[in-house]
């Protein structure tokens, strides 16, 4: 199959989740042997338009990113790269829009994959785009939800979820230092101090706890462990790369995500795929919820209060190094669903 990714931006932009998905989707399906294009505006040097790395070939449609010369020019691009299926992505929405009018043109189907409504975009676009699409890609159901709203039919949009690579997960050692954990960038959505607040509750019992991650955030809770007297047992481990976090997660009984807002909890995945107990706060903005609704090893909080209650009650719940019902994360099994998907619509169904 012949996939044209349709993304203004590529991660030689600079690094973003919604720009790693995309780039992990595309290597994806050159590793299979797919034939893969990125129609961009140029991030390299020098003076050629085009060149190949990882199996995906980039091409340049304009010299700057900038939106509408993208969107003009990008129905050519399309229909010269001869592809079976097109995957754009949600932001900027004008160019995305733009792929939806040149897969009908060139009566090629048109996927958009869908991360989040990006607060810098022109929110009047996302509902022709939504609508336009053959089908949208989402993370979560709880971007999802947000895609309908803009208009698009239910039946249309398709969760396919964040990956990890399970075999690291399997093959990883087991570090069993510490009871909790916390696993996040420490941004302002952090939210940490649900986690500190419900650890000083239970003072009096034998616990340790340690928070992973970094950002500007990090001194200003450190400073709340300091204030809520527990700084002795909670360690700040910093942004471990996931060779190091792995056997800390596989140790540990709990993981804890507390964050107002996540479009995807892939943290909090590769600590359940190590076998941990997820307790998650509640969050409107948060998709973490997801990956806890109906299984055993997973609670839902609302508050410190409960999350103490937690700890305590699912502390006679096995410790487990890895757990299999995750497996269905794994990279190869998404990039199978997204195979699927463009199969689906090449063939019309």
């Amino acid at each position: 199959m012949r996939v044209a990714f349709a993304s203004l931006f590529a991660p030689g932009h600079g690094e973003t989740p919604a720009r790693t998905r995309t780039l992990r989707t595309a290597r994806g399906l050159a590793d299979r042997g797919h034939d893969v294009i990125w129609l961009c505006a140029r991030w390299w040097g020098g003076d050629h338009d085009a060149f190949e790395e990882d199996g995906i070939e980039y091409r340049a449609v304009t010299a700057e990113p900038a939106p509408a010369a993208f969107a003009a020019r990008l129905p050519v691009a399309v229909r010269r790269a001869g592809a079976d299926v097109v995957h754009a992505v949600n932001s900027p929405p004008t160019p995305g829009l733009a792929a939806t009018v040149a897969g009908s043109l060139s009566r090629v189907p048109v996927v958009v994959d869908w991360w989040r409504d990006h607060p810098a975009d022109a929110r009047r676009w996302y509902r022709p785009l939504a609508r336009r699409a053959d089908a949208v890609a989402t993370p979560s159901r709880t971007t999802k939800t947000r895609v309908r709203e803009h208009g698009a039919d239910g039946e249309d949009v398709r969760v396919l979820p964040e990956s990890i690579d399970f075999d690291a997960v399997e093959s990883a050692g087991v570090d069993d230092r510490f009871d909790a954990v916390y696993a996040r960038r420490l941004d302002r959505h952090a939210n940490v101090e649900t986690f500190l607040l419900g650890l000083a509750e239970l003072r009096g019992r034998d616990w340790t706890a340690a928070v992973i991650g970094d950002g500007p955030e990090r001194g200003r809770i450190e400073a709340t462990a300091r204030d809520l007297r527990i700084a002795d047992r909670v360690e700040f481990l910093g942004d471990l790369p996931i060779d190091e976090r792995l056997p800390i997660l596989k140790g540990t009984h709990v993981a804890v995500a507390t964050a107002t807002w996540e479009t995807f909890a892939t943290d909090l995945l590769w600590a359940v795929a190590c076998g941990c107990v997820a307790l998650v706060e509640y969050q409107a903005d948060s998709s973490a919820h997801e990956l806890v609704e109906g299984r055993e090893r997973g609670r839902l909080v609302t508050s410190p209060a409960e999350l103490a209650d937690e700890f305590v009650a699912v502390s006679d719940l096995e410790r487990r190094a890895v757990d299999r019902e995750f497996a269905s994360f794994d990279h190869d099994a998404v990039i199978d669903r997204y195979v699927g998907l463009y199969e689906d619509l090449v063939d019309g169904e």
